[in-house]
């Protein structure tokens, strides 16, 4: 036990502690020092254990002066001064291994001492400190754990109502079944002969236009070099304009050269004028396909409003489908933090089934301790059921003493006044015998000395004739 299991508080620490936090009122007001450290009073200490098993199991004040009824008490009168302190002593003993302490005694609730009082006091603050801090953090879990409940339980109505509503939602009418099957069948066979027309179409309109750009890109390229060979024949001119060669045959055959480059300009320049003229027809050729086009534009944007309506529907669905995957996150949310307090509950279980085992063993213990006790105290109690036979006899001969006793000193008293009477009666005697006898002595001595005087004289005579003879 001096392994220091828990901190030593000083007797100040202590009295403030009990001051503020175990008692209240005039308890507190009245607690000195003096009674708890420097000379210990044993019903200050009992008050103050009572209010700390108030404080950390809830046993009233009652239970205290209440008999064991698991017990047969032959005589129950004998227990009633001792019964507080031995239940006080019971529950104590429970309390305080929970609080390191492994020592206590019924000494120490009888006839306790200083230094272990302080250490018993230090271990039961101690333990109550450290309750009072777990006791916060497992009302914080347990708030917590609730708080978790309820959020689970909105969110599990919540998943109902909405999986509830996607049900609806999902769920056709039975007068409105065939009409809707019919008409999911005709927009299905419109929409496949549609996307088919429109595919075809489109897929010639494309090569149309595919072929045609690429013509006109072939002419492009073409009238690009056509350009850029106008260009250098330009430049080719102005060069050789500044070098004229006055042979005319030269000039001659230059001027041949360009007209049939010339006549080569033009005539490309036809055949892209002829192409861009049957181009011209082809886009003339497109407004008829445009009305086909339109009409079937009309029948898609029918189609369409059907397809926005299912759209709408399906973005209902959607969001609903959304608010159930939110719903179903904060539900996991919830479940993991489930989890977590599920966990930190079932740790708090297993330290509290540990610290039960414990405390169930403790209580075995006090109970075979108990057994013992109340087994010798069963024995005691008919040794004192003897010893209160012997001592109510015992009792009855004193009584009868006591009243012979009495009744001897009523007659010694009544002796004693006689007694007094006959002392006083005889000291009035013998004072008046003391006074007769003085008057006597005195008589008798005034005579004597009359007698003495005369002899004197008597002999005075005789002697003076003697003496003159």
């Amino acid at each position: 036990m001096e392994a220091l299991t828990f901190p030593r508080y000083s007797p100040d620490d202590i009295l403030s502690y009990l001051r503020s936090h175990v008692l209240a009122g005039a308890e507190a007001r009245n607690l000195a020092k003096g009674d708890v450290f420097g000379n210990p009073k044993p019903e200050v200490l009992h008050m103050i254990y009572m209010r700390i098993l108030q404080k950390v199991y809830g046993i009233r004040l009652e239970h205290f002066y209440m008999m064991p009824v698991n017990v047969d008490i032959m005589y129950p009168q004998i227990f009633e001064g001792f019964l507080p302190v031995c239940n006080l002593y019971i529950h104590m003993e429970r309390l305080l291994p929970v609080c390191r302490v492994n020592d206590f005694q019924i000494a120490d609730v009888l006839n306790p001492k200083t230094k272990r009082t302080a250490r018993f006091l230090s271990g039961i603050l101690n333990f109550v400190n450290f309750r009072e801090f777990r006791r916060e953090v497992y009302l914080e879990l347990q708030l917590n754990y609730k708080s978790a409940m309820e959020k689970h339980q909105q969110l599990e109505t919540a998943n109902r109502e909405a999986a509830l509503k996607l049900e609806k939602l999902n769920t056709v009418p039975v007068e409105h079944q065939a009409e809707v099957k019919q008409l999911t069948d005709n927009i299905r066979e419109l929409e496949q002969l549609l996307r088919q027309d429109y595919r075809r179409k489109q897929t010639a309109l494309q090569e149309v236009i595919s072929q045609k750009k690429s013509d006109i890109a072939e002419s492009t390229r073409k009238l690009n070099e056509l350009k850029v060979t106008m260009a250098t024949l330009k430049e080719e001119q102005e060069q050789l304009k500044s070098k004229i060669v006055e042979s005319p045959e030269e000039l001659k055959n230059y001027k041949e050269l360009m007209k049939e480059t010339v006549k080569k300009l033009k005539k490309s320049k036809q055949e892209v004028i002829e192409k861009y003229e049957g181009y011209r027809d082809l886009v003339e050729v497109l407004p008829s396909c445009q009305l086909e086009v339109q009409l079937y534009q009309k029948k898609m944007e029918r189609q369409g409003a059907n397809v926005e309506r299912l759209a709408s529907v399906l973005s209902e669905v959607r969001n609903l489908e959304d608010q159930l995957e939110s719903a179903q996150i904060e539900l996991k949310k919830g479940k993991t933090d489930e989890m977590s307090l599920k966990r930190l509950v079932t740790a708090k279980h297993e330290k509290l089934s540990t610290a039960e085992i414990r405390i169930k063993k403790k209580r075995e213990d006090v109970e075979q301790y108990k057994h013992t006790v109340f087994e010798y105290c069963n024995r005691v109690q008919e040794k004192r059921g003897a010893v209160y036979d012997k001592v109510t006899a015992i009792h009855k001969e004193i009584q009868q003493t006591r009243f012979k006793i009495q009744q001897l000193n009523d007659n010694a008293e009544k002796e004693e006044m006689k007694a007094k009477e006959i002392y006083l009666n005889l000291k009035a005697g013998l004072e008046k015998r003391h006074d007769s006898l003085i008057k006597t002595a005195k008589s008798y001595a005034a005579a004597r000395e009359d007698k003495i005087a005369e002899l004197k004289k008597g002999l005075f005579r005789v002697q003076t004739p003697e003496s003159s003879s």
